[in-house]
């Protein structure tokens, strides 16, 4: 008997969303008796219960007050009643088979607290689509550290298996929004995780989410609204481990905390470029955290660019690749022309 799948779905004035993303659930070829479907509507103020009322007993709706994503998430931990818990959001859709390779993965290793898959994200104005890039990782953090270096939280594609997610419940709700971030980074602490290689969702691009397919066009304001719901998710999920007997001192612990402080510097240095100093001190600390990770002539670059930031600042610092790169191709042809000379 496979096990039984909740597919949790929050959503916020998402009504002209929502019916495209359930008939995608509902669509599924997966048996109707091993899921159940679940609505956890954060407060809408738009026609976003009617729509979903009309689903009748195929879904499962509950209405609250408006207290953010985390607060959502958590009732809808709470009210569902599957083994296996995946996550969507309203203006999102899966694709065909989903369902089915999802209970497979988590049928096949009862060890498994999470499984994820590459997701497309897709501007439904422009019809843009890209499919996500982050590294597809599977196994254990702590037996495979090298690896998971480099593992992203997978957001919404995300699935779970309830008893492992319960040890990170509830979900701090100060987290208004991207609240999914933090049981995806965190279930790694807890439990080996499974990536499937298929793309299994879209996610939609509309301009009010804090993704983008093209993040070169992100409005200022978007900027520093994404900016400050990171700085609160990273908080909280630094206190998970601190409150459960994680250290600085475990490696693992000490990789993630220094990846999500840079990854909050990089934003920071969007809003506002950083002073001299203070990207000297980002670039060490990158150097720090990803020098292991990369050939020793790429770390002996970044060393060179870490002092050479000193004198040419954050705003120009594109320069000191070019610059090197044009050394480079000189030296080349200094040295093709000395060869041609001496044949």
């Amino acid at each position: 008997m496979k096990p039984v799948v909740s597919i949790l779905i929050t959503t916020y004035n998402y009504g002209r969303f929502i019916e495209e993303c359930l008939d995608s659930v509902l669509s599924q070829d997966f048996p109707a008796d091993q899921m159940e479907v679940v609505v956890v509507d954060d407060g809408s103020t738009d026609d976003t219960e009617e729509r979903v009322r009309k689903y009748g007993a195929k879904v499962r709706y509950f209405r609250t007050a408006n207290r953010g994503q985390a607060s959502a998430l958590n009732l809808g931990f709470t009210e569902s009643r599957g083994e296996i818990i995946a996550l969507l959001d309203a203006d999102d859709i899966f694709f065909p088979g989903k369902l089915a390779l999802l209970a497979d993965a988590f049928e096949r290793d009862p060890g498994l607290g999470m499984v994820y898959h590459p997701m497309q994200g897709w501007n439904a104005q422009t019809n843009e689509r890209r499919e996500s890039q982050y590294p597809l990782l599977g196994g254990s953090l702590f037996e495979n550290e090298g690896t998971f270096f480099w593992y992203e939280a997978p957001g919404t594609c995300a699935s779970f298996r309830r008893k492992f997610v319960e040890k990170l419940l509830p979900i701090p709700e100060g987290i208004r929004m991207l609240a999914d971030d933090y049981p995806g980074c965190l279930i790694v602490f807890v439990a080996p995780i499974l990536a499937l290689p298929e793309c299994l969702s879209a996610y939609r691009v509309h301009g009010s989410n804090s993704f983008q397919v093209n993040e070169s066009h992100m409005p200022l304001e978007t900027r520093k609204n994404r900016l400050r719901l990171w700085q609160v998710v990273t908080d909280a999920k630094c206190k998970w481990l601190f409150d459960h007997g994680f250290t600085r001192k475990q490696s693992a612990v000490r990789s993630a905390l220094d990846r999500w402080r840079l990854h909050l510097q990089n934003q920071e240095f969007e809003i506002k470029p950083p002073g001299r100093l203070r990207f000297f001190a980002h670039l060490l600390l990158y150097n720090r955290c990803y020098g292991p990770h990369l050939s020793r002539r790429l770390r002996a670059i970044n060393r060179v660019n870490s002092l050479g930031a000193l004198v040419v600042g954050y705003k120009h610092f594109h320069l000191l690749e070019e610059w090197r790169l044009a050394m480079v191709g000189g030296l080349k042809r200094a040295f093709r022309a000395t060869e041609e000379r001496i044949l």
